[in-house]
């Protein structure tokens, strides 16, 4: 009788993992990428940053500091131009544009995105067109428009121009997000009970916030920046903006650079505080708002 051996069952180890390349950086590849997004920030931060020396440098100083800060050009344009009465012309001008720019959008943006009707590529290569039409062009028939309705001289008929002029790329924003929102979503509550109307606010509108802020955001600050139509279409200077109001500080023979600076900075610091608040929403908007080929 013949016994079989059983050899006892040995663990293969597997082999050694290689060992790790280390990663040397090339130099020549750091300075290509980084080098010129310095040169771009330093050309972009220094004119601010003389916004600012001007703003808060004593007159008569040459210095390259603003050292001691003193702040009687702001008192000059907040108390002697009138920056604040500007300021609040121009918060109206911009809150209100943006308020209506941004309900016109999200109305125009889900018809567009959700229904179908005969023309509507036509309608959406005019929308794309306007965008290279200057607004410099329309002043005239606005001008006889806004003057046969009352609307000169009015802070209505400013946001009424800016609005007109901030829609047409609000709506097609808009429509791109809501293309991105699936259907389904808005079929499957309508199928639960719901209408057209209540799973839009239920289901659609919550997906769109940062579509509304990316809108929003667009349309407040081409109001606040706008000067062609404050500077047209209002004549009296309780109805200027914060545009029109910095010409106040260019004189004929003389330039109050102080001034002007500080009113710079007044007008800047709004719209800097809308990117730093939004930008999170603002990218997000724009990156899915996209219109897919």
């Amino acid at each position: 009788m013949t016994q079989t051996l059983i050899r006892p069952a040995t663990t293969v180890e597997p082999p050694p993992a290689p060992p790790r390349r280390r990663k040397h950086r090339d130099p020549s590849r750091y300075f290509r990428l980084h080098l010129p997004l310095v040169l771009y920030l330093l050309f972009t931060l220094i004119p601010f940053y003389w916004m600012l020396v001007f703003a808060f440098r004593p007159t008569g100083q040459t210095s390259l500091v603003p050292w001691p800060i003193t702040f009687e050009h702001f008192d000059t344009v907040w108390n002697g131009i009138g920056f604040g009465l500007f300021f609040q012309n121009s918060l109206i001008i911009g809150v209100g544009t943006m308020i209506v720019v941004t309900v016109f959008a999200l109305m125009g943006g889900y018809a567009l995105a959700r229904f179908k009707f005969r023309g509507q590529r036509v309608f959406l290569l005019a929308l794309l067109c306007t965008q290279f039409i200057p607004g410099a062009m329309m002043l005239i028939p606005l001008f006889v428009i806004f003057k046969s309705a009352g609307l000169l001289n009015s802070l209505t008929g400013l946001v009424i121009a800016d609005t007109a002029f901030q829609l047409p790329l609000a709506l097609i924003l808009m429509s791109g997000f809501v293309r991105n929102v699936p259907i389904e979503l808005e079929e499957a509550a309508m199928v639960d009970g719901c209408s057209r109307l209540r799973a839009f606010f239920a289901v659609t509108l919550p997906r769109l916030k940062p579509a509304l802020v990316a809108v929003g955001s667009f349309a407040f600050i081409g109001a606040w920046n706008n000067f062609l139509f404050a500077l047209m279409f209002a004549s009296k200077q309780d109805k200027f903006t914060l545009p029109v109001g910095l010409s106040y500080a260019l004189g004929e023979f003389n330039t109050d650079f102080g001034a002007l600076a500080a009113g710079g900075v007044i007008a800047a610091v709004p719209v800097v505080l809308v990117f730093a608040v939004v930008q999170r929403f603002l990218v997000q908007g724009l990156s899915a708002g996209a219109v897919k080929g």
